[in-house]
């Protein structure tokens, strides 16, 4: 199995597995992404009888609120793990979505011929592709000439607590092998350029990034933590190594650097993405 391959099943694995958590989580987490999810909408202005292709679908969104915007057209939402199509699946037929259609792929090896999609959403899946630049430039292979796409990573990791509280404290405690430079991993895209040069590279112009700031609303303190233990698989892998007292040690030590952030009884934490827009 070469490199690409094994990230390629690894990640399948991983998201499969935390499936579960991320459909116990989806209301949470929806509201969370969901600034993210319009700025890609408000670029690719779904409309009529489009066919757009949204990648890394995961639980569904924004490819559902997109289709919800045609009328005659369609979505076609891809991801690489079934578990995660099956959710979406599962929340399109609870809101009586029928104009869209689930497809189990990979991103840097595409089932559709070219320039088949009006337009392209990608919220959040780039850091996790095996090979970040063939996924751009297939993409742009079955985009339409002077279609649109849409995607999100997320920015640096000073300005994103909602992850590094928890990450970083693990870190001071267990030893976790860096992720090696250009590995999936959340901070992966946040380089400056990196995703600029992706697209010139696969064809793109008018590229363009802009910062879009979140909050994730999670109210107390042991949502934030269970949410962050069931949804996050680096989370989740590092904790699997501590024993019930380091546990312990590390869940009171992220709470007290939370706590000198924000109000712990009414918990937002800030969160920042990076949406990058460009046209074939």
């Amino acid at each position: 199995m070469n490199e690409f391959e094994q990230i390629r099943q690894q990640q399948k694995e991983s998201w499969n597995k935390f499936s579960a958590g991320w459909k116990k989580w989806d209301e949470l987490t929806m509201s969370f992404l969901k600034p993210m999810g319009q700025k890609i909408i408000e670029f690719i202005k779904p409309e009529g009888s489009q066919t757009i292709l949204d990648i890394a679908s995961g639980t569904g969104e924004p490819g559902l609120s997109i289709a919800t915007m045609l009328n005659g057209g369609k979505v076609i939402m891809t991801d690489i793990a079934e578990n995660m199509l099956a959710i979406a699946k599962e929340n399109a037929d609870a809101r009586n979505i029928l104009n869209v259609e689930t497809i189990l792929t990979d991103v840097c090896n595409l089932p559709f011929d070219d320039k088949s999609f009006d337009s392209i959403s990608c919220r959040f899946g780039f850091m996790f592709f095996p090979d970040m630049q063939m996924a751009t430039n297939e993409m742009s292979r079955v985009l339409k000439p002077s279609g649109r796409i849409a995607i999100s990573v997320w920015n640096i990791p000073e300005k994103n607590f909602w992850v590094t509280a928890t990450m970083g404290t693990i870190k001071k405690h267990i030893d976790i092998p860096e992720n090696p430079s250009g590995a999936p991993g959340m901070f992966r895209c946040c380089k400056p350029g990196l995703m600029k040069e992706l697209f010139e590279k696969a064809g793109f112009k008018n590229i363009k990034e802009e910062e879009i700031s979140s909050t994730l609303h999670c109210g107390t303190f042991d949502r934030y933590w269970s949410m962050m233990t069931e949804i996050g698989a680096p989370v989740n892998a590092a904790l699997s190594k501590a024993d019930n007292h380091l546990k312990e040690q590390i869940k009171n030590e992220v709470f007290e650097m939370v706590a000198q952030k924000y109000a712990v009884d009414n918990l937002q934490l800030d969160a920042n993405a990076i949406v990058i827009t460009a046209e074939k």
